[in-house]
């Protein structure tokens, strides 16, 4: 039965050469012997040294043990190696909190002036119950504008001078001064909220500043306002005010963006519509 050869196992073959000698017959004669010059013998080659293949490390080992005494793979190099890990991410530290009434309203009046255009989406919730949502911009100074979104049909427009409410159901339109409506310290050049009404105080809840104000100049007497200030993002969140009349209306602010300039024609009024 033949044995199968596998690619690491090989037969050697010993081939014996065997040589004839010819034996020539005849009678003798009687003559001298006549000798013939020996052939000369080829040299044989030296054997080739072949050397034994290297032993495997862990022959005849366990397993186990074998894997421990492997040598380690070289450390891939180039792109395959493995990155480094990257460095934690610097841990960001929260801003002390105002030790004093006056460190909080300069904080927040450093906010308000640290930018010129401002635009992002509000939520509105009104006295009657309503929740009302759309796009606010503000160019300083003096341009403002709130755009509802739908079912609402109301706009209003600060173009530097005055304020416009509209109405675009009723096709109505109303025409205010900046200076009586209570949100002009959001439209000055510069702010400063000590003189923009009497300061009633400031608190510090978490990470919330509440700043508290009245304006005696409002539109049919005295407006009450809080502006709520996120210490950590340093971002302006909500405004709450109450009218003479003692209704509330709160507008709270989230994607803002300070470096966008708004369009122009947001602040356009159309004082025709008045006449």
């Amino acid at each position: 039965m033949r044995d199968r050869l596998t690619p690491a196992v090989r037969t050697s073959v010993l081939v014996a050469m065997c040589a004839g000698f010819a034996l020539a017959a005849g009678p003798l004669a009687a003559q001298p012997l006549q000798l013939q010059p020996p052939k000369p013998i080829a040299a044989k080659p030296a054997p080739r040294l072949v050397l034994p293949p290297p032993r495997p490390p862990g022959l005849g080992q366990p397993r186990a043990a074998a894997a421990e005494t492997a040598p380690a793979p070289p450390a891939a190099a180039g792109p395959a190696a493995a990155a480094a890990p990257a460095p934690a991410a610097p841990v960001r530290s929260k801003p002390a909190p105002p030790a004093t009434q006056e460190e909080a309203i300069e904080r927040l009046n450093a906010y308000l002036n640290s930018f010129t255009t401002l635009q992002g989406n509000f939520i509105q919730h009104a006295a009657n119950g309503k929740r009302l949502e759309g796009r606010i911009y503000i160019q300083r100074p003096g341009k403002m504008r709130f755009e509802y979104e739908p079912p609402a049909t109301t706009e209003v427009i600060a173009d530097g001078t005055s304020v416009a409410v509209r109405d675009k159901r009723l096709a109505t339109q109303d025409i205010y001064a900046i200076g009586q409506t209570p949100l002009k310290f959001l439209l000055r050049e510069r702010m400063d909220l000590t003189r923009e009404g009497t300061l009633k105080g400031a608190s510090i809840d978490g990470d919330l500043l509440s700043v508290r104000l009245e304006d005696r100049t409002t539109l049919g007497g005295t407006s009450k306002i809080t502006l709520k200030f996120d210490l950590v993002a340093n971002e302006l969140r909500q405004w709450v005010v109450v009218d003479p009349q003692g209704y509330e209306t709160s507008i709270s602010l989230y994607n803002l963006d300070t470096r966008r300039r708004p369009d122009p024609g947001n602040f356009v009024i159309d004082y025709q519509r008045t006449l």
